[in-house]
């Protein structure tokens, strides 16, 4: 397959500009999903809901890669492939069976299914059929750490969910005080493993779609932990006033 450097483009423009309007949009309002849900309006089960949202993520980039991979040798291309994949396989097919989330409103639902179909391809293409890779890329530091930061995002992101989701028993919506982990430090520790995720990804890759995509991932969620970490204050009298939202012993 050809490289659609003119969709790479402009797929990659469009995550900075969005995430940019994004993050404008939850200076006033977060996103209408989990707590901040509006009464009423079609929902799904958050386990079908997360694995159909998700999965676009995983599955677009597995057919580029087994059906329109480049012929000759391409392991740095084919890893960073199956980096960024391993973390929609744990979205979809691991975290969706975990999950004890509240129901997720349908138009969430669409929106997520076309961003992860269009950001799977964009990553995907790019990285098989566009990135020009240095014979010496594979020993390089930058891949080494970028790819070691994505590994312990992920670890955080894992770790976290499992906290929050023993907070609460199956069909309870209640809200408690996490601890433990990273919770210690943040608010947001769920969404600061992510956030670590993707910007050790963009490390390893160095190339525009990837650090587009960091950059939309700290506008979209980014701004979520800070409203969590002020809706935990509002609940709870007794919240830790050392923890901050995202970022610890900062912001």
């Amino acid at each position: 397959m050809e490289c659609r450097s003119a969709a790479v483009s402009f797929l990659s423009w469009a995550l900075v500009v969005s995430g940019a309007a994004f993050l404008l949009r939850q200076t006033r309002r977060c996103g209408q999903y989990g707590r901040y849900a509006e009464p009423g309006g079609r929902c799904w089960p958050a386990g079908p809901a997360w694995f159909l949202q998700e999965v676009p993520a995983f599955l677009v980039p597995l057919l580029l890669l087994v059906g329109f991979g480049e012929p000759g040798p391409a392991t740095g291309r084919s890893l960073l492939v199956w980096t960024f994949m391993l973390h929609y396989f744990y979205r979809s097919c691991v975290y969706s069976l975990l999950t004890r989330g509240r129901p997720v409103p349908l138009k969430i639902i669409c929106s997520s299914i076309v961003f992860c179909s269009l950001n799977g391809f964009l990553q995907g293409h790019h990285l098989l059929h566009c990135a020009h890779l240095q014979h010496t890329w594979l020993t390089s530091a930058r891949l080494s750490a970028g790819i070691l930061l994505f590994a312990v995002g992920l670890t955080i992101n894992i770790h976290s969910d499992h906290i929050l989701r023993n907070l609460r028993k199956p069909g309870e919506y209640v809200y408690r005080i996490p601890h433990g982990g990273m919770f210690e430090l943040v608010s947001g520790a769920n969404f600061f493993g992510e956030i670590t995720e993707w910007c050790g990804f963009a490390l390893a890759a160095w190339s525009f779609p990837a650090f587009a995509f960091a950059f939309f991932t700290i506008c979209s969620i980014g701004p979520r932990a800070y409203h969590h970490h002020r809706d935990y204050k509002r609940r709870f009298e007794d919240y830790p006033c050392s923890r901050k939202a995202i970022i610890p012993f900062i912001l």
